[in-house]
């Protein structure tokens, strides 16, 4: 069986439409599945909306967040949540195609155990949301030693591959880049981008920032490394400044060097503070880990009205 595992926050409206494209496309091409829906925290009915499909349709359920805890964790929940044999994980809003579902599916079958779902382009964004994106992933490209530039969430995995993640003990993930690392027989599958039919995009810039910023430390280490490449500049700065001062005084020319000290004041004490703040980061990044609060709180699930519903325990 395959299990479609689809976060979803405040998308009322696209919940009734994704599930029945996506039902019609499995059911056309006769593969066994299921529809997991994960509310993150909506607050515009969306659970609502999921369990209305669940009692119509046995193959849809879901599971409802106390709170918005993130995309990751609603992957993540999905995944746990899953009884599938593979899991395709694709947002709500139908950017991802399900029309490549079967193809993902068919590789699958032929023993691939990872299919990325790969952008052809990132369809219609402005062009600063496309120079930051591509930045960012370029840098995630250089760091992991993998090609992220035109990754994305949409992808297949064998449940060989979801019980690693799922043993991962790190409470902050970054899916997209896990599944590279991983590891396992993986192909590429390429997609285009489709525009949304309803609702808008939940990503704001500053919200961008934020999961940039987190999933760079929370994968890598080179930003620590780079404190220790400003400190080398400083110094190799601070050395050529001294030598000038000494031959200065040495040939008579010296003058008072105000503007020269508060020049070097200035860029030492701010690679002082980007260090600072660097490793604030990773100490804040530590101490989220060792509480080892779970990556997200289910309040509710289908699975539990269902049951309720024909009377079992």
């Amino acid at each position: 069986m395959l299990s479609v595992i689809i976060p979803a926050y405040n998308e009322k409206e696209n919940i009734e439409r994704t599930a029945k494209t996506v039902s019609k496309i499995l059911e056309e091409e006769k593969i066994s599945f299921e529809l997991v829906f994960i509310s993150d925290g909506s607050m515009d009915g969306t659970y609502e909306e999921i369990c209305r499909l669940a009692a119509l349709d046995g193959r849809v359920r879901g599971a409802e967040f106390s709170r918005n805890f993130g995309k990751e964790a609603a992957i993540f929940a999905g995944l746990e949540l899953s009884a599938g044999d593979a899991c395709i994980v694709m947002d709500c809003d139908l950017q991802h195609p399900p029309e490549v579902i079967p193809e993902m599916y068919r590789l699958w079958k032929e023993g691939f155990e990872v299919v990325e779902g790969i952008k052809k382009s990132r369809g219609k964004e402005s062009v600063f949301h496309s120079m930051f994106a591509g930045m960012f992933y370029g840098i995630m490209s250089k760091m992991m030693k993998m090609d992220m530039r035109s990754s994305s969430d949409f992808k297949l995995l064998d449940i060989k591959v979801v019980r690693v993640l799922l043993s991962l003990g790190e409470r902050n993930t970054f899916f997209r880049a896990l599944s590279f690392w991983a590891g396992f027989r993986s192909t590429k599958v390429e997609y285009e981008v489709k525009e949304r039919a309803f609702g808008s995009s939940k990503w704001s810039f500053r919200s961008l920032i934020k999961y940039a910023v987190s999933n760079v430390t929370s994968f890598s280490t080179v930003p620590l490394q780079m404190v220790t490449v400003m400190g080398i500049i400083s110094i190799l700065f601070s050395i050529v400044l001294a030598a000038q001062t000494l031959v200065k005084y040495v040939m008579g020319t010296a003058v008072e060097g105000f503007t020269t000290v508060i020049l070097l004041i200035l860029i030492i004490g701010g690679f002082i503070m980007i260090s600072l703040g660097m490793i604030g980061h990773y100490l804040a990044r530590i101490y989220e880990e060792v509480k080892r609060r779970p990556r997200y709180i289910i309040r509710r699930t289908t699975d539990e009205k269902q049951a309720d519903r024909y009377g079992h325990e």
